[in-house]
This record gives C-alpha cells, structure tokens and sequence, in this order.
C-alpha cells in the first residue's frame, strides 16, 4: 500500500459545478459583490464596462501563477488601493457564497478517507481554486463538509501561489506529509491538472471520472472512490 494518497477536492471529494455550469455560477458570483460594494457605499459601475472587465479577467496565468482573487475584484470594480484591503474579506465570501452553497461531500468520500486513515495511509486535499479564491475560505467550506478532519494535510494554491500542474503545490503536500513522491497516489478528476502534474514528479495519478467523460484517458481510471482501494492494491503489485 503507498504511504500517502492525494485529493483533489471539486468533483473528486466533494462536487460544486461541471464546467458548463461555471459561467451561470461566475455571473451570480460577480453580482453578489457587486451588491456587497454598492451596500458599502461604492459607485455603481455600468453594467458593459462591468462585463468586459470580468470577461478579461476569466483566465488563468499560463506559467500557472496563481491570480489571486481579491486583485481580479479589484480591478474589475476598479477599486481604490488604499480601500481594498478594508473590503478584500468580505468581496471574496460574497464571491464564493454561490460557489460553497452547491457544494456536496459525496456519500463515498468519508468512508474512503476513514478507511485510508484505518489502514495507516497518510492523506491530503491538494486542490485549485476557483478565481484563485483565498485558501482560508476553502478551509472553512471543509469544516463545514466534514472533511477537515478527516485528513492530514490541506494545501490550495493560494498557500503557494502556484496552480496544479505546477510542481510547488505537490511538493508542498508531500513536504508537510514527509513522504517521497514514488510512496505517494494522486487522485483527481481533471486530466489537465491531475495527472501531468503529480506524474512529472515521479507520483503515481489516477483519474476519478464519476460520469464517463474521458474514456481516452491515460492510465488509471475509476468511477467511484469505492474502487480506490482494489486500485491501490494493483499499482502496489505491478
């Protein structure tokens, strides 16, 4: 058995939006602090301008630096330096609110973190976050999914300021749980962050693919975190 198993947490632990979703949930999230601002004396912004600066806004940097959260709302409500740091906190839980309340542990997360944990496997969360929304907010929608104790270690990436796949914020997991990467398992739902990354570091991934979207997948693919266990076992064997 490997020593230590990694999550991601959107859709592999717990579920918040497919990516068709996201436009509707950004739009809602944009307006919540829109209303936030407005309620703190802030000038309305017109809607087109509004639109277009949250339209520039939705990408992530390339290089996979993270762009932090507050510094997007403060340029697309082009806010006063000076007056953003009164209204960071309260911009980005207005903007994750719609975010946090679809979220949803999924009925095999628990059993399978505690079964980890039975077994003497070390686990952790290793997870992006949507517009580079602060990691400290993310700790409390654990709290609040009942996983926070159920593993050993959290690292979003706004603690290192690097998004999967980049290697900062698996080599932060694997420092905080003192295991190398070849006793180490990666499990997450999105090809593009979840297997190049850990794999370019010598950590075996498999990908979690509860609907069926990506059949052409390399390597290891499991439907459910039931199946973790039986998957473990093969890898530990080959």
């Amino acid at each position: 058995m490997k020593r230590a198993v990694l999550f991601d947490l959107g859709n592999t632990l717990a579920h918040y939006f497919g990516r068709a979703e996201f436009p509707a949930i950004l739009e809602q999230a944009i307006l919540e602090v829109r209303t936030y601002l407005q309620e703190r004396g802030f000038p309305p912004i017109p809607s087109e301008a509004l639109w277009q600066r949250v339209g520039e806004e939705n990408h992530e940097a390339k290089d996979h630096r993270v762009r932090p959260l507050e510094g997007r709302l403060a340029r697309i409500f082009q806010l006063d330096p000076g007056r953003v740091e009164n209204v960071a906190e309260g911009m980005c839980r207005r903007f994750s609110g719609p975010i946090f309340a679809r979220g949803q542990r999924y009925p095999d997360a628990l059993p399978t973190l505690e079964s980890l944990r039975s077994d003497g496997v070390k686990t952790a969360i290793v997870s992006n976050t949507p517009w580079g929304s602060p990691g400290a907010l993310w700790r409390e929608e654990l709290e609040r999914l009942g996983l926070d104790a159920c593993v050993d270690a959290t690292v979003f990436c706004t603690d290192v300021g690097w998004r999967k796949p980049a290697r900062a914020i698996f080599e932060c997991a694997l420092e905080r749980l003192q295991v190398e990467p070849q006793n180490c398992l990666f499990v997450g739902d999105d090809p593009r962050w979840d297997l190049a990354g850990p794999r370019a570091l010598g950590m075996e991934a498999i990908l979690i693919d509860r609907h069926g979207m990506f059949s052409d997948a390399a390597g290891e693919t499991i439907q459910t975190l039931d199946e973790l266990r039986n998957t473990l076992l093969m890898v530990q064997n080959r």
